[in-house]
């Protein structure tokens, strides 16, 4: 029993051991699923940073042009925070509409309506043209793009969890993250570009718009590289077999609330530093930053190359002392930068390019091993919905209002609230982990 209980202390154990698939005859490859979730996972981050980082540039000044510099910028991040609200109840909505149309109906739906409801936003009225009507309308798209990423949820996460070879989990749960510093190359690549050759005025008047309508093509490209993977016959057998199919969300509620609650908690240092380095950054440049948005936004595309070298070096740490373990002492990390986020952005340009660049190394290290750590003590019947509401839980919790609080509590309190306000998620992250590593220990000695 000693013995046993030695092992399953590294949480991964306990993940190989729930998560193992059946014997299934087929040949596709870890590596085949993980180019579906990549592709998958950067269309959907385009689309979310396309909006996050107008919510930053312009939208203050097109829905709230009657509104001061941070009453503008605060109302924008109000309304950006509505889509982190609605994913757990696209979640639902959908899971119910998979047992009745299958995955690929379900898919089909939830792509089409994330990028109808993005290229819409390139053809809102402004406030000067439609008044509140034009704020509405934001709102309701805004809502419609979360409901449908909450739909969007495939399962080829937990498939590709449960393909990796034991020795390279770690290597494979990295390869899905890498959508979000790829999604914010090309969204941030693009504003940078239209930021720096339009005036402000043509910027502000039409440029913005662009990018919602290059998100729609995106996103059908995605789809079908997608519904390729989901409609295979071998997948589709690999999906059965390995129980990866909606649940009743009251029955996991009710039988799994633990799981969820401590998979979200687990993931909110990492969330809480997500906003912070790609959206917040930019809302600070009118009140405290020193360079323009184009250099901030210059510093961030650099930045955001780090992550995505960073996501991979955590796989090579995960595989080497388990992802649980890389996730806690990364938190640990982000607690001491939590430390120095003050000095850096009250500083100058080095000071504050410094900020950017470590947070983004920082975030690729975390994110890299934050999705499925937990949701592998999920039991297989309830995995497939259980791993879907965890995310969209904790990064609710975590990632929805990052932008609008840090705003807010540096605006009237200074920037040691902001460091604060990140320090409370490496807490909750390490309570978390204490308890998920306790909880599996507990369940191999009973």
């Amino acid at each position: 029993m000693a013995s046993m209980t030695q092992e399953f202390s590294n949480p991964d154990s306990m993940d190989e051991a729930i998560w193992r698939a059946p014997e299934a005859d087929s040949h596709v490859t870890p590596g085949e699923i993980a180019v579906g979730v990549v592709i998958g996972r950067t269309a959907e981050y385009f689309d979310f940073f396309v909006y996050g980082l107008a919510s930053v540039l312009v939208f203050p000044t097109v829905f709230f042009p009657h509104k001061d510099t941070v009453e503008a910028l605060l109302l924008s991040f109000v309304i950006f925070s509505l889509a982190f609200l609605a994913r757990p109840l696209g979640t639902v909505l959908f899971m119910h509409l998979q047992r009745r149309w299958g995955r690929s109906g379900k898919l089909a739906v939830a792509m089409v309506l994330l990028g109808t409801a993005t290229v819409s936003m390139g053809f809102l009225p402004d406030y000067a043209t439609a008044g509140g009507t034009a704020i509405l309308l934001l709102v309701i798209l805004r809502t419609l793009q979360g409901i449908a990423v909450g739909g969007s949820w495939d399962g080829l996460p937990s498939l590709l969890a449960i393909n990796a070879p034991p020795s390279r989990r770690g290597w494979y749960a990295m390869l899905g993250q890498l959508g979000a510093p790829v999604g914010f190359v090309l969204a941030g690549g693009l504003f940078l570009y239209l930021n720096g050759t339009l005036s402000k005025t043509d910027f502000v008047d039409w440029g913005w718009r662009y990018p919602f309508f290059v998100a729609f093509s995106i996103n059908v490209v995605a789809l079908f590289a997608r519904l390729r993977l989901v409609v295979a016959e071998d997948f589709s057998a690999m999906l059965q077999k390995s129980e990866l199919e909606p649940t009743n969300a009251k029955e996991l509620i009710n039988a799994q609330s633990g799981n969820i609650l401590i998979g979200a908690f687990s993931g909110l240092a990492t969330y809480a530093l997500f906003h912070l380095v790609t959206i917040f950054p930019l809302s600070w440049v009118p009140l405290g930053m020193v360079e323009t948005e184009s250099e901030v936004l210059t510093v961030q595309l650099a930045g955001a190359v780090l992550a995505i070298i960073a996501i991979i070096v955590s796989g090579f740490i995960a595989d080497r002392i388990g992802r649980a373990r890389t996730l806690g002492g990364v938190a640990l990390l982000i607690g001491v930068f939590s430390l120095a986020i003050p000095g850096l952005l009250s500083g100058g340009a080095a000071a504050q390019n410094t900020f950017i660049l470590v947070g983004f190394i920082l975030l690729g290290l975390s994110y890299g091993q934050s999705h499925g750590v937990v949701s592998g003590s999920f039991l297989r019947r309830y995995r497939y919905t259980g791993a879907a509401l965890t995310a969209d839980i904790g990064w609710l919790l975590g990632a929805g209002f990052a932008p609008l609080v840090a705003l807010g509590l540096a605006v009237k309190f200074g920037t040691a609230a902001v460091g604060a306000y990140v320090m409370s998620g490496v807490i909750c992250t390490l309570i978390a982990l204490w308890m998920y590593n306790k909880k599996t220990i507990g369940s191999i000695e009973n």
